[in-house]
This record gives C-alpha cells, structure tokens and sequence, in this order.
C-alpha cells in the first residue's frame, strides 16, 4: 500500500506521515529531502525558491516512478509533501491506483484565522524549520484555498480541517 499526503504548507503532512510510519512501521519519502538533495548535489539548476509548478514538474516524474517501483516489488511506502500535482491518479493505470490511498489536507479559513499561533507552535512537530517568516495568515488562507478549489476540481479525498487538528488521525485513508 503506498499512502500518498498531499496539502499546502504547514497542514500536517509530516505528522500524519510519522503517525502511519509508527502505526504500520512502513517507511516514508518526504517530497522536500528530495528535493533539497536534489538541488544540493546540484542535480538540477532548480533552487528552494523555484515556484511550487516548477518544482513539482520536475519532482512528480521521479517520485512517481518510485511508487511504481514499489507497487511492482509489493512494498509499502508513505509518501508526503507539496509537490503532488491533483490530477495524479492520470500517471497510474488501475492496478496501480488500486494500491494508493490519497489524501489531501486543507485548513479552513476560520481554522487557520483561528489558530494560527498554534499553526507556527507545531511547524517543528516532525522536523525543524529553519525559517518561518513566510508563513503568514494571508499565505496560509490564499495557499488551502486553492488545495481545497483543486480538490474538488479534480475530485480527489480530503480532510477539511475546520474545527479541529485531525491530521495526526491514519483513519482518514479509509474514509
């Protein structure tokens, strides 16, 4: 089974994705050490401040193949991060689809006005952030905003984190 954990910045990704790895001991890729190996090694002329489309144009092709890869050996992988495009179910054929589950999760515009102070006191929950200073309300509203507009685009699951934090919750897969 792979789980796929998709959502803008700041929504849970890499806490849902520590809670699966701990419920069902399966290992996790996080989209953003790939990338960040990528562009350190110099394997590509992106930078960390590349625009999101961009990124995921060039991060999409590998993580996906790495998926495949994993289906095809019957391995279990979570996967999290920003760089999934909402049309993925396109790059796999039924048999494969069959063996993802997908989530994406959005914060409400009210959940985000309304806890925004405890948004920025869990960022380092998982991982420590060097640099917060671009996590702004504006960003956070303007960014779920439009994960929850493609969402529903594109019809694909998600959690709407309205009243409260659910992420950390590995049932929302089976919704």
């Amino acid at each position: 089974m792979i789980f796929l954990i998709a959502g803008a910045s700041h929504t849970g990704k890499t806490v849902l994705a520590q809670k699966l790895l701990e419920t069902y001991s399966y290992p996790y890729l996080s989209i953003d050490h790939l990338k960040m190996g990528l562009i350190r090694s110099k394997n590509t002329a992106l930078t960390p401040m590349s625009s999101d489309q961009e990124l995921t144009d060039y991060l999409w092709p590998i993580v996906r193949e790495m998926m495949k890869t994993a289906i095809e050996n019957n391995q279990n992988m979570i996967v999290e991060g920003c760089y999934i495009p909402f049309d993925w179910e396109q790059d796999f054929d039924e048999e494969y689809r069959s063996k993802i589950r997908y989530c994406c999760l959005v914060m409400s515009e009210t959940y985000i006005r309304e806890h925004y102070e405890d948004i920025l006191k869990h960022a380092s929950d998982v991982e420590t952030r060097m640099d917060d200073s671009d996590c702004t309300v504006q960003m956070l509203i303007r960014d779920n905003g439009e994960a929850l507009r493609m969402c529903q685009q594109h019809g694909v699951n998600y959690v709407l984190i309205d009243t409260e934090y659910c992420a950390e919750r590995a049932e929302i897969f089976y919704q």
